[in-house]
Formats: structure tokens, C-alpha cells, sequence
């Protein structure tokens, strides 16, 4: 398997929604009958909709630790349990979304609507126990566990405290042998990109706990990892977004290229910060860097800030 396959399941989590998994693994013949008219019903009427359960329950008495089913059966509460509703604020981004409608108040002020989701507290909780079942069956199979981060990062929204302390025990368990994902074997790698997904779930969700969230599970990472550029990276992220404080995140970014003089991200944030500060020699001096690494388009608007810096 190879190392950078897209977690859309992780990305499902930056957006607030855990996504309605399909594990398709081996299953006896009625199993797999059971499937695929799960499959055929959730099409016509959704994953919690009229018939979905009483399928799951026949389904279970045919084979009750099937993938398949717990998969199906966690959808149908956590579907059950989500519900939206229209909310304004006065920012353009809100837990990470982007408004789905923007109008001005009596007084001319931008008012932004958004669509957040709101659970029912009973059914959440069958989810959860749901797949707590699933990964009591199948520890090995990484998708019941990234199906629970997810489900607490959509519940707990911008105060991420019960996904934090999930993920970083299942960030301590990195080193561990015999995880699979999609029935294949895991690298560590892909242990490593999975964890930094759900950094970037974090940041992307921007409020200042999710952002000390996202501080948090990084430096846990750098613990198991102290050389890692991404998770020294994502450090230099949270001094300067989260903390808007550009000369430590300078610092860190400095660090990452005494390690990797030529990392594409610490480069550029250094030459953001230098141009912010006013800083024209070091600002100067990154683009001369960063000119050996750049595409083209980026090369181009790299020599030009350089020979206009020469003109100051």
C-alpha cells in the first residue's frame, strides 16, 4: 500500500461529518446477501432511514462480528443522531466551514449563515458503543479507529478534548505491528500521514482549543518522531496562526531548515514572515532557496521579489 493514499476518511472529519463508510471485506454468502441489500436500501432511503434497521437486525443474527454490518450499524446511529441547523455569525469561517449564505444587517454589518450539526445525545452514544464493539472484535483494523476520531471530532466541534486524548493514545500506539487499513498491512509512514491529517483537522477547525489540539497531538508526534519536517512544520503553524506570534514561528520554521535547508513549507513561511517583519535580508535570503525547490510559475515571482529586494 502505498504510503500517500488519500485518507478521505480523516478529511471527512475536518468538515464536522464522519463519512457513512462501505468495508468491503471477505463475508460468508449470506453476509454478503445481507450487504448488498443494505447497499440497495441505503440508496432509496439513507443510511437511518424506514427498513435500514430492521435489515441490521436480521443481518446480525446471521453473523454479528461481520465488518461489514458494524460498519453499517454505526452509520445508521450516527446518522440518526446528526441533525443541522441554520446558525449566523459574524466571522466568514466558522469551525471550518465556509458560510452557505452571507446577507447584510440593518446597520450594513456582514451576517454569515452556516449549517451546523447538532446531535442527539442517546443516539451518539449507540454510535460510540457501536464501534467500540467493532474495534473489541477487530483491534487490528484502523478504520473502526479513525471512524471513532471522527465521530468525536463532528460531536465535540471546536472543543476537541475527547478526540485530542483518543488520538494521542492511539498516536503512542504508532510502533505497534500488525494494523491494517483496507485489509492491507500499514507502514509506518502512513501511521505518520494519518496523524498529521487529523493535525490538519484541527487547525482547519480554528477555534483556539482546536488549535491547541492541534499543538498538542504535533508535539506528541515530534516525541515519537523528533526529526520529522511535518510535525516540526505544523509547530511553526500554531506560533503563527494560533498565537499570531510570526518571530517564534520564524524560530521554528528556522529549525526545520537547519534539518531540511530546502523544505518547500518552511521556506515559504519564512519568506511570509521576513516580508511581514520588514526583515529584506532574510527575506532575501530564503528566496534564494527557495528558487532551487520552486515550479516554475513560483521560480518566476521568486526572482522578481529578488531583484526588486536588490533595488531597496
Amino acid at each position: 500500500m502505498k504510503n500517500k493514499q488519500v485518507l478521505t476518511l480523516i478529511f471527512a472529519a475536518a468538515v464536522l461529518a464522519v463519512s457513512t463508510f462501505a468495508l468491503v471485506v471477505p463475508a460468508s454468502a449470506q453476509s454478503n446477501n445481507y450487504l448488498q441489500r443494505y447497499n440497495n436500501l441505503v440508496a432509496r432511503v439513507g443510511a437511518a432511514g424506514v427498513g435500514v434497521e430492521t435489515l441490521l437486525d436480521n443481518w446480525e443474527k446471521v453473523d454479528s462480528a461481520d465488518v461489514n454490518l458494524l460498519s453499517a450499524r454505526f452509520n445508521f446511529w450516527f446518522t440518526k443522531s446528526r441533525s443541522e441547523e441554520i446558525v449566523t455569525r459574524p466571522e466568514k469561517r466558522y469551525l471550518g466551514m465556509d458560510p452557505v449564505l452571507s446577507l447584510k444587517d440593518s446597520l450594513g454589518n456582514d451576517v454569515y449563515y452556516f449549517q451546523e450539526p447538532f446531535f442527539d445525545d442517546e443516539c451518539y452514544g449507540q454510535a460510540i458503543k457501536t464501534v467500540d464493539r467493532a474495534i473489541s472484535l477487530h483491534p487490528q483494523m484502523l478504520e473502526f479507529r479513525f471512524m471513532k476520531a471522527n465521530a468525536y471530532i463532528a460531536y465535540e466541534k471546536g472543543s476537541p478534548d475527547m478526540a485530542l486524548a483518543y488520538l494521542t493514545e492511539l498516536a503512542s500506539k504508532c510502533e505497534d505491528k500488525g494494523w491494517e487499513y483496507e485489509g492491507n498491512a500499514v507502514e509506518k509512514d502512513f501511521f505518520k500521514d494519518a496523524m498529521n491529517q487529523y493535525c490538519y483537522s484541527f487547525y482547519l477547525i480554528g477555534t483556539q482549543q482546536s488549535m491547541e489540539a492541534f499543538r498538542a497531538l504535533s508535539e506528541k508526534m515530534l516525541q515519537l518522531y523528533p526529526n520529522d519536517a511535518q510535525f516540526m512544520n505544523n509547530i511553526g503553524a500554531y506560533y503563527m496562526v494560533g498565537c499570531k506570534e510570526p518571530k517564534k514561528a520564524y524560530k521554528q520554521y528556522c529549525k526545520v531548515l537547519k534539518k531540511y535547508p530546502q523544505d518547500y513549507t518552511a521556506l515559504k513561511n519564512c519568506i511570509l514572515i521576513t516580508r511581514r517583519l520588514k526583515n529584506f535580508k532574510n527575506e532575501a535570503k530564503h528566496l534564494e532557496e527557495f528558487v532551487k525547490i520552486a515550479s516554475d510559475q513560483e521560480k518566476s515571482a521568486a526572482e522578481m521579489r529578488l531583484k526588486a529586494l536588490k533595488t531597496k
